[in-house]
């Protein structure tokens, strides 16, 4: 689908961003570029749309070299959401949904059709937020109605350049679980830039770990996790894979049939005790959920009980 093949972008003689890289991207895969600030990852995703130019080597999108594209057509074929969340200011929410549409002479039907099926997607009413301006969304209201508006003309491929990473933790949390459901029903090729190696083990289906330009590891979170191919790779994923000293939420999760009060807000089976905890400082319960489905309820006794066999644990261990 997308294929790097020697890669390298140098800015002047001295400052070698990517040097030399070559992978593929799979059709109708969630790939995750990752790494520590300066390693190259934006600058990678950039050159797939040609907003940064490439120094030497090959990019190809189903074996047609890039620079063989009409700029036009390739943008608008790769839907497009940055950190910044980028909504025209006096346009409605319709309209920014509408734009590429618009620009592609789509009949008005079909786009107030398309506009109503993506808010309905993220779960936006269509009849409650499609008049609205965008100033009178929440943050990650917004960056929702950001991510639909990449979806609007129906690209093939979505460029995701850290999309999440500006938002409060709850905001964050909430559009990583609506990007697993949209996994499931957009059947799109997702290239997601991240810093975070919770969000790209969350999310991606294989992760390309960078650092100084070059590709250090690529393969799937089990092979990041499980067989690092060096100390680098260890280091970065190592937060990750011991995170909590092995606590797993799923193991304390009850059934919602036994729910007697109105859950919180819904929280991932993956997330950490941190996360849990901050939540539960506020909700009495939370959903939990996995892979876009509601699977039960954790509540603040089931963590106490965590907290109890884990001082047992200790206990023992000191005996």
């Amino acid at each position: 689908m997308i294929s790097f093949k020697n890669v390298t972008k140098k800015y002047g003689e001295d400052n070698l961003a990517v040097d030399s890289i070559s992978f593929t991207v799979r059709q109708g895969e969630f790939f995750v570029l990752i790494g520590p600030s300066g390693s190259g990852k934006t600058t990678t995703l950039k050159m797939m749309n040609r907003l940064i130019p490439l120094t030497e080597g090959t990019i190809s999108i189903d074996g047609k070299n890039i620079n063989d594209y009409n700029i036009h057509e390739l943008r608008w074929n790769m839907g497009y959401v940055l950190q910044q969340i980028a909504l025209f200011p006096h346009m409605s929410i319709e309209e920014n949904i509408a734009v590429v549409p618009e620009l592609k002479q789509w009949k008005k039907e079909k786009i107030r059709k398309r506009v109503t099926e993506l808010l309905e997607m993220v779960g936006l009413d269509p009849d409650s937020y499609r008049n609205r301006m965008p100033h009178e969304l929440s943050g990650g209201e917004q960056q929702r109605v950001g991510v639909v508006r990449a979806l609007s003309a129906d690209p093939d491929i979505i460029l995701m350049d850290e999309p999440f990473s500006a938002l409060d933790p709850i905001s964050r949390e909430k559009l990583q679980e609506d990007m697993i459901r949209l996994k499931k029903a957009i059947h799109k090729t997702v290239v997601f830039v991240t810093h975070d190696i919770r969000e790209a083990i969350k999310l991606g289906g294989r992760i390309c770990l960078m650092n100084e330009g070059k590709i250090v590891q690529l393969g799937t979170p089990e092979q990041l996790l499980n067989r690092p191919a060096n100390d680098f790779v260890r280091n970065f994923v190592g937060g990750a894979n011991s995170t909590d000293s092995g606590f797993d939420l799923e193991q304390y999760i009850r059934p919602s049939a036994e729910s007697t009060v109105q859950p919180g807000p819904s929280i991932s089976a993956s997330a950490t005790l941190e996360e849990v905890l901050h939540q539960l400082a506020r909700y009495e319960q939370l959903s939990v959920e996995k892979d876009g489905e509601r699977i039960g309820f954790v509540d603040r006794q089931k963590i106490i009980e965590y907290f109890s066999l884990k001082t047992t644990e200790g206990g023992r261990d000191r005996e």
